[in-house]
């Protein structure tokens, strides 16, 4: 709440890759994407990244050229992490890549 975070935010690259985050916000530079887990199993950080990875693709942003803060909260405990922008990168170069690869296998479907 105190971020101005915008809730339930869809994050969208095309109809083969798309999630919607807990909570996000972009200001100053910095992209802040929170996630709350409720269940047992222990959370990762990958599915955050990959909001992350959506979010630049989507906005056409260069993840080299700004900061982003990951959070995870779950069982009373906060999770955070910075991840370096070339992780970022790699993330979106896939989702580019497989998302043409699916696109056309569909099209010969």
């Amino acid at each position: 709440i105190g971020y101005q975070m915008t809730p339930e935010q869809p994050l969208y690259y095309s109809a083969n890759c798309f999630g919607t985050a807990d909570a996000i916000c972009f200001r100053d530079g910095l992209l802040r994407i929170h996630d709350l887990k409720t269940g047992s199993t222990t959370a990762h950080m990958e599915q955050l990244m990959v909001y992350a990875a959506l979010f630049c693709l989507e906005y056409n942003m260069n993840p080299g050229k700004i900061d982003i803060e990951l959070r995870i909260y779950q069982s009373d405990q906060i999770f955070v992490a910075n991840p370096a922008p070339e992780l970022i990168q790699a993330i979106m170069d896939k989702i580019v890549y497989f998302d043409d690869c699916i696109s056309k296998l569909q099209e010969g479907a």
